[in-house]
């Protein structure tokens, strides 16, 4: 039986198992997709031998950590400086970040001007792929962090100015996920209009509080499930490679 499954930190609100293990049965692949919870990212290479795992796929707060503990990466996750997507080829593991296909879908769908300016919420790795993609469709960006040396803008001095003049904006941070539902991140949602179009890395819920105060100022929003889907198969391709 072939193995395969998610690393990460908190992962109750996954659906990664339920998808990739329904592919498997649909396709009539002998294999497991199973959710490994990871207290540090130096347990990765034990619960590599343990579970004999073919591949897996990595989530916050592992994306940047797990970098020094592969041996190849893709050019793309190079660039990036992020992995959401792993191989094992014999003793060789090999980086990938199959983030990038996800958030080139939903941006399409999102149908963006060539003068759109973005607001990136969060600078983690699921935050660099998302600048990977906007600087490959020349879209102007700025990051926003809870600290000063992180990002472009902190929270703090984050003005309602910034956020009109910004009609794209995207949240790549945990904030409002499940459970933790009741929380959104902290702007000033009166600055959101008609002409803003937000878009939510999160899938669960399907609809989080960010998306639905947005929603309530006119903004064209979407959340994380066509992302979900399509890093997914994604990374079901290279596996099966």
């Amino acid at each position: 039986m072939q193995r395969y499954g998610l690393i990460g930190e908190h992962l109750s609100h996954s659906f990664s198992a339920r998808f990739f293990n329904a592919k498997f049965c649909a396709e009539g692949i002998d294999a497991l997709y199973e959710l490994f919870e990871l207290g540090a990212i130096a347990e990765i290479n034990t619960l590599i031998a343990q579970h004999g795992l073919r591949g897996f796929n990595v989530t916050i707060p592992y994306k940047e950590s797990i970098l020094p503990y592969l041996d190849e990466l893709s050019e793309e996750a190079r660039e990036v400086g992020a992995v959401n997507c792993v191989s094992i080829n014999g003793d060789k593991k090999i980086g990938h970040n199959t983030d990038i296909a996800g958030i080139e879908a939903s941006l399409h769908w999102l149908n963006l001007s060539s003068d759109t300016k973005a607001l990136i919420l969060g600078t983690g790795g699921a935050s660099k792929a998302v600048q990977y993609v906007l600087r490959k469709l020349g879209i102007e960006y700025k990051s926003v962090s809870r600290t000063p040396e992180r990002g472009d803008i902190t929270y703090d001095n984050l003005t309602a100015k910034q956020i009109k003049e910004h009609h794209l904006i995207v949240n790549t941070t945990p904030v409002g996920m499940f459970p933790n539902v009741d929380v959104a991140p902290a702007i000033d949602y009166s600055a959101i209009g008609n002409e803003h179009k937000i878009f939510d890395l999160i899938y669960n819920p399907a609809k989080t509080l960010f998306l639905a105060r947005c929603e309530e100022r006119g903004a064209e929003c979407m959340g994380g499930m066509l992302m979900l889907q399509t890093q997914a198969i994604a990374s079901w391709h290279i596996w099966q490679r």
